[in-house]
């Protein structure tokens, strides 16, 4: 079979809610990736792929064992995996690049695949407006910030970011997707006037969205895979939204 497919997905947000329910999509996603294993030759991964991630200098977050594993696993099967990293795992360092073959790319660029362009980015500060969201994402991307967070005991470090994660999901539970999108999608219209592309790419807002911007663009939200499993292939120039719907075996 020949491997020439592209793939995108984002926000797994492993580690959310509890060990069971993220053991259980952890699975979901690694049967995911066994299907598309045999045709890929790259798979995007655009951020929030853990809900929370933090590389201290001798230590990785415990567990996310099986996602490693299979991503290690693909990436020496030469299969290219790309990540952009999320607002709920941004800070990465080396490790996923060095002991897990993924190769990090930064936060909203172009890239072009199958002679096409396409606008990829984890998609989170990118609408006007929301000044303080974007003020807290860069004290936190601040290389102090890092810092004086390494010097927390690990064990009281990610307790606190789960706690911060849990309350920031129920200030978001309410939110209209519809208008976020909106916002979104006219920061892509603008872009397009600047430097114009044949797709945009976008996680983050958790809900499925595919819209044309014009006669000869497009933008694709990806969802995610706690309520949606959705993703996005890229085949002979056109890319596609798709739900997975895990196939069970039936027992005699």
């Amino acid at each position: 079979m020949n491997k020439n497919k592209i793939y995108f997905a984002s926000d797994f947000h492993l580690g959310y809610p509890n060990l069971e329910e993220s053991h259980n999509r952890e699975r979901l996603i690694i049967s995911w990736l066994n299907t598309i294993q045999e045709d890929a030759e790259s798979i995007y991964l655009l951020g929030d792929i853990f809900d929370f991630w933090f590389e201290y200098k001798e230590a990785v977050p415990k567990g996310f064992v099986r996602i490693l594993g299979k991503l290690s696993q693909l990436t020496d099967n030469k299969i290219n995996i790309y990540f952009i990293a999320g607002n709920h795992d941004m800070w990465i360092k080396d490790y996923l690049s060095k002991e897990v073959g993924l190769k990090i790319i930064d936060n909203n660029t172009i890239i072009k695949e199958q002679n096409i362009k396409l606008f990829i980015s984890h998609g989170d500060g990118l609408e006007n407006g929301d000044f303080s969201y974007k003020i807290l994402k860069m004290i936190f991307s601040s290389q102090v910030c890092r810092w004086g967070f390494s010097l927390i005991h690990p064990n009281i470090g990610i307790k606190i970011a789960h706690l911060w994660s849990k309350k920031s999901r129920q200030k978001n539970k309410n939110n209209n997707y519809i208008k976020d999108h909106n916002l979104l999608i006219q920061y892509c219209q603008k872009q397009q006037k600047l430097n114009p592309v044949d797709y945009y790419v976008v996680g983050h807002k958790h809900m499925p969205v595919e819209k044309a911007l014009d006669e000869n663009t497009k933008y694709i939200c990806l969802g995610d895979w706690i309520s949606h499993n959705t993703y996005a292939v890229l085949e002979d120039g056109i890319i596609s939204l798709k739900e997975y719907e895990e196939k069970k075996t039936l027992s005699s």
